[in-house]
């Protein structure tokens, strides 16, 4: 790998003759998420990552996890290949305490017993841009925000109508066809977009565990953005996203997994209306919004020649509704004032039948849980005041109660500094807040043969800071940051076994620690070539038992490289390197498992025929590396895809 390194870098000098180029203005991205009050990155006290939809179509990612596995503080693990379940650790927290937005719909899953968001299913198509915001956000987002906020935000259309379709073939039998279409006046806007995408996929449980049968995947998508601006200081937004996925399961990881009968599929779709008015000549800002994320999610697997005995028919349910009001206040060019309400209501369903022989018995058995629709309602209240002090100094402090159906009020705050020294390129930041996360439906109320809730569960909750520093120089073509960071988790939920009633059951009874490092580095010696490198370092702590948290590596690191070729084409290359990380072992579940450290070498390209027509191709896992991500569960290996696009 080194010499790869070496000789990539190598290659990138020759690319890139005499480092000397002509003056390049760089824009200071704008952040929306950080502070629900859209501000320039050099603002932000926050760690932020934003990802560009230019960036997306550089590594021609497929899947959301594609592009956010090489965010710093950012661990991706997923079960298998595509369309199997896949999480994400913030900062070493929970795949639970993060909040995921899609257009400011919130679209965690209240039927998952961690009500987190499964990132397997969502598509890239129409995205104009990521917001990664890290450390506690319950202040301006309420419960789910303990690790922090991924904000996916859709494509506005502008402009003349235009479009884009798009085909591509690969490995594994992967076909997809994409479509969009979008424009816009100054009255009206409107971005619609499309996708399939079929797969014959690979074995879910492990090869090297002697499985062999494929587990393949299909996904339908669509979304639309339309926008009406009747006044110049009103504008009416609609949102609407839908995605249709059904995946092959295998029944276990690890040896005996196969089970050419075991499918899952999901229905899921997200829906927002909202208003933004100014008054009093932009005095007073406000954004009323209606949304609801509903879930249908299904598993079923019939007998087979090495499951005689086993069937499963599961039904999943879920809906979230929720209304929001905020408001802005400009009360002086130094001061502005954020305060708002929402009300939210979440209901979740569910049942299992499933037949399967006894081990006690050797005799074939059924069973039937039902949970019964259950509902929880949150309404939160937050105050936020953004303040510039002279030159370079934006602060913020933040405060925020919510009132839970079922435990109560909880206050949660939040500080957050920055300031940036303009003669040398200095951003100085630091965030120190808050947060909690309320219990989910299925921890108060769940009923099963071995789970039992808890109606006296207490929220989880959390506190956490970081303080970091940004230096650009070179006429800001190259930057580097550091981020130390610290979050300490309580009253964790989890199971505790009760042998009265020989069930286990949902109690406040964890705590965790999780500290580190994050640097990044960025670099642009000509116009064509950008270079950008992360590394994290993160140190967990189960603090009950000293052990480390699972499938949290203490290290990791990325490169990535673009170059934009002078015949009217590009070549992205991304390099990511996961180290050691600890997981229950799939072979006895009883033990601990080491996983070993892994590098996986992706390259894309594409090349521009005509002005609208491109041809584009990529190569992933590039050097064929074996590795898990969950113990017991396959990769895939090397695998070359080939697509064209055509604009009109």
């Amino acid at each position: 790998m080194k010499k790869f390194l070496i000789a990539v870098l190598s290659g990138a000098a020759l690319l890139a003759p005499g480092l000397v180029a002509a003056e390049v203005t760089v824009l200071d991205p704008m952040v929306v998420t950080a502070t629900r009050v859209e501000m320039p990155m050099s603002e932000v006290g926050s760690s932020v990552t934003v990802i560009t939809r230019a960036e997306i179509e550089s590594r021609q990612a497929v899947h959301l996890l594609d592009v956010l596995r090489s965010v710093p503080g950012l661990d991706v693990v997923r079960s298998g290949g595509l369309g199997q379940q896949a999480s994400v650790f913030l900062r070493g927290a929970n795949s639970g305490h993060t909040l995921v937005l899609v257009d400011g719909i919130e679209v965690n899953d209240p039927s998952n017993p961690g009500r987190s968001f499964d990132f397997a299913t969502l598509p890239v198509e129409n995205i104009e841009r990521i917001e990664i915001v890290r450390g506690p956000g319950s202040t301006l987002y309420g419960s789910d925000a303990m690790g922090g906020v991924i904000h996916i935000i859709t494509r506005r259309g502008a402009g003349k109508p235009s479009g884009r379709l798009s085909a591509e073939a690969g490995s594994f039998k992967t076909y997809q066809g994409k479509f969009n279409v979008q424009g816009g006046t100054d009255r009206v806007n409107y971005s619609v977009a499309g996708a399939l995408l079929t797969s014959e996929g690979i074995s879910a449980a492990g090869t090297d565990y002697g499985n062999r049968e494929k587990d393949g995947y299909e996904r339908k998508s669509a979304s639309l953005r339309l926008g009406l601006t009747p006044t110049d200081d009103l504008d009416l937004d609609l949102f609407f996203r839908t995605v249709d996925a059904d995946a092959d399961l295998d029944t276990f990881a690890g040896p005996y997994g196969d089970d050419p009968n075991n499918t899952f599929d999901t229905r899921s779709t997200y829906f927002r209306a909202q208003a933004h008015l100014f008054l009093f000549d932009r005095f007073w800002e406000q954004t009323l919004g209606f949304s609801l994320t509903d879930y249908d999610r299904s598993n079923s697997d019939d007998p087979d020649a090495d499951h005689p005995f086993d069937s499963i028919r599961t039904q999943y349910d879920s809906q979230l509704a929720k209304v929001d009001w905020q408001h802005n206040l400009a009360l002086n060019q130094a001061n502005t004032l954020t305060f708002g309400a929402d009300y939210e209501e979440e209901t979740a369903e569910s049942s299992d039948y499933r037949t399967y022989l006894d081990w006690w018995s050797g005799l074939p058995t059924s069973s039937l849980n039902k949970f019964s629709e259950k509902s929880a309602r949150i309404a939160g209240y937050y105050l936020q005041d953004q303040v510039r002090l002279g030159d370079g100094f934006v602060a913020t402090a933040g405060l925020r109660m919510d009132d839970h159906s079922r435990f109560g009020s909880h206050t949660t705050w939040r500080l957050t500094a920055s300031y940036l020294v303009e003669a040398t390129g200095t951003q100085f930041k630091a965030t120190y807040g808050t947060a909690f996360k309320a219990p989910t439906l299925a921890q108060l109320y769940e009923n099963s043969v071995w789970v039992s809730g808890n109606l006296e569960l207490s929220p989880e909750e959390s506190r956490g800071w970081d303080v970091g520093v940004e230096q650009s120089f070179w006429e800001d073509r190259a930057s580097f940051g550091v981020t130390w960071f610290e979050n300490r988790f309580d009253k964790l939920i989890n199971t505790l076994y009760n042998p009265a009633t020989f069930k286990y059951e949902y109690e406040n009874i964890d705590k965790a620690r999780t500290q580190g490092v994050e640097l990044t580095l960025s670099l642009r010696p000509v116009d064509a070539l950008t270079l950008a490198a992360g590394y994290t370092y993160t140190d967990t702590e189960n603090c009950a038992t000293g052990d480390e948290l699972l499938r949290r590596p203490r290290n990791k690191y990325n490169l990535m490289l673009n170059y934009r070729l002078p015949i009217r084409g590009e070549v992205n290359l991304d390099i990511i390197h996961v180290g050691e990380r600890d997981d229950i072992d799939s072979e006895d579940w009883s033990q601990i498992k080491t996983l070993a450290a892994y590098t996986v070498v992706n390259l894309a390209a594409s090349y521009d025929v005509t002005e609208n027509f491109r041809l584009t191709g990529r190569v992933e896992n590039l050097f064929d590396e074996e590795y898990e991500e969950v113990s017991g569960f396959g990769t895939p290996g090397i695998a070359g895809y080939l697509g064209a696009s055509l604009n009109f």
